[in-house]
């Protein structure tokens, strides 16, 4: 009898602190790109978890326009399935920004980049950023600040209580 079950995913808790940090290094890593290329007019924050790195970005940058696309990928918190664009993109950001020149994309992770690769069929010259990028997601990204292997699950610091937390182990006592 073989056993068909997957391993199970590799935890990553970050806590606010974790995360706001990152995202202040993902703004500084956009403010050198952004000497480089000009100025960033527009933030496109990708709903849910690209609202709260967007408005750190957004500040950080002095970016004051910001603006949402609303894709649904993750469902019930645990299975990546079909995308869902809730709410698209203004039609004066795609119609005036030259395919997205000048528009800085913000999510907290690419997985699979399925979710960018949307965005980026809207607008082929937005620069897309994360905080965090699974190996399958990175080509689609063009910063981030971390990589994770692709087995690996975030527990972002919205979707956490404090509450015990098992050892690695697996055992009951530390």
């Amino acid at each position: 009898m073989s056993d068909n079950t997957q391993p199970a995913p590799k935890a990553f808790p970050v806590s606010w602190d974790q995360f706001h940090r990152d995202c202040k290094a993902l703004a500084w890593r956009l403010a050198g790109l952004a000497d480089a290329k000009g100025e960033w007019q527009t933030i496109i924050a990708i709903t849910r978890g690209g609202l709260v790195p967007a408005a750190i970005i957004a500040r950080e940058l002095g970016i004051r326009k910001i603006e949402t696309v609303c894709i649904a990928s993750y469902h019930e918190y645990k299975d990546q399935g079909n995308l869902i664009v809730l709410k698209s993109i203004s039609d004066e950001i795609i119609a005036n920004t030259n395919g997205g020149e000048s528009v800085l994309v913000i999510d907290d992770l690419t997985d699979t980049g399925a979710t960018a690769q949307k965005v980026r069929d809207l607008l082929p010259n937005a620069h897309i950023a994360t905080v965090y990028a699974k190996p399958k997601g990175c080509p689609v990204a063009d910063t981030f600040v971390t990589e994770v292997s692709q087995d690996t699950w975030i527990y972002f610091p919205w979707d956490m209580d404090l509450a015990y937390s098992a050892p690695i182990s697996g055992g009951d006592d530390g």
